[in-house]
């Protein structure tokens, strides 16, 4: 049992990880920032000054500026997991007359989230310009809370519409600016939301549908095997009758992959369920992630590095100015599928 046991410990020690991610996010001090501030500086005088000038931009490079690393990450997980789902899931279905429409859910699904995943990457998605500024000053109007008239970007020197944020990675002020998402390499706002939202709930259709397919058939597995039936001889001596412990490392040691691969569908389908949750939430209030973060007084440190807030925000939540932009639950699902359009401004 010392295998099962490393196994629990490496999956509370992630459950606790993803429960701290989603407490402390958005957060100046949290454990996570607390806890690597301490370890560098105490590891920063033995480590060598290209190391930690490496470590920074490597950094950097990852979270801070456009790449394509987590798409290839992306890809290379999901093809992992529908090779070991095709090499040995498929066929022990089969064997155990699981029905061909069923086994092809997947596939579709797939082929269904790589539309969307697509559409994520190259969809713009709602840069400000000087041609559309005219119309998308238009569309929202100002809260005078979260969003002020008259405020203009450094960066892009233009005035900067209400719901508009400038993403310091992208280096351009976006419409309707939800989140810069590291996974496709993009912003997310006003005119690809639609599309961010239908990927999730498709990750998470794909990866719900594999893991019940895999999960049925480890169950007729056991069920062929007579294991529930059987017994064992334990450390003492003694017959035992064999329980859900000895059924599940039994599992382990004969399909260690098939075993691994659906603990961490189980794991994707509640973290990416949790998170496509939230965003239909706030879909229906017609409200963005950074809306709601700055709502709270939250402020990103990369952004804001020596802001203790948006001097512009009040830190302290306003309930009755917290669904500003909302227009009752269809006419907020309708914006999100079918954005308003700023007029472009015809050239002299």
């Amino acid at each position: 049992m010392d295998f099962l046991t490393l196994f629990a410990v490496y999956v509370a020690v992630v459950l606790t990880c993803i429960v701290l991610v989603c407490k402390y996010s958005g957060q100046q001090q949290t454990p996570f920032s607390i806890f690597f501030s301490s370890v560098g500086k105490v590891v920063a005088p033995f480590t060598p000054k290209w190391l930690q000038r490496f470590s920074q931009w490597t950094l950097h490079r990852l979270f801070h500026q456009r790449n394509n690393m987590f798409i290839y990450l992306h890809i290379l997980l999901e093809g992992a997991v529908y090779a070991e789902f095709t090499y040995e899931v498929f066929g022990f279905c089969r064997e155990m007359d699981t029905t061909l429409p069923s086994l092809s859910v997947p596939y579709v699904l797939l082929t269904i989230k790589t539309f969307f995943f697509y559409l994520c990457i190259r969809r713009d998605p709602g840069t400000v310009t000087k041609k559309k500024i005219a119309g998308q000053l238009s569309i929202y109007p100002y809260d005078r809370r979260l969003f002020h008239p008259g405020v203009s970007c450094e960066t892009c020197q233009l005035i900067k519409p209400a719901r508009s944020k400038h993403c310091r990675v992208c280096n351009r002020c976006v419409q309707r600016f939800d989140h810069h998402c590291v996974w496709v390499n993009n912003c997310i706002g006003a005119q690809n939301t639609r599309y961010f939202l239908l990927y999730l709930l498709s990750v998470c259709a794909m990866a719900g549908d594999i893991a019940v397919l895999t999960g049925d058939m480890l169950f007729h597995a056991v069920l062929r095997s007579g294991l529930l039936r059987a017994s064992y001889v334990d450390e003492y001596g003694q017959q035992q009758a064999a329980g859900p412990l000895f059924v599940v490392q039994h599992l382990f040691l004969t399909f260690p992959r098939i075993v691994f691969m659906l603990g961490f569908l189980v794991f994707v389908f509640f973290l990416l369920a949790g998170y496509a949750l939230f965003h239909c939430y706030l879909a229906l209030v017609n409200q963005t992630s950074n809306e709601w973060y700055k709502s709270r007084g939250y402020v990103c440190q990369h952004c804001h590095p020596t802001a203790t807030a948006d001097h512009l925000c009040s830190p302290a939540p306003d309930h009755s100015k917290r669904y500003y932009y909302s227009r009752g639950l269809l006419r907020n699902l309708e914006e999100i599928f079918i954005p308003p359009q700023p007029v472009q401004k015809k050239d002299n």
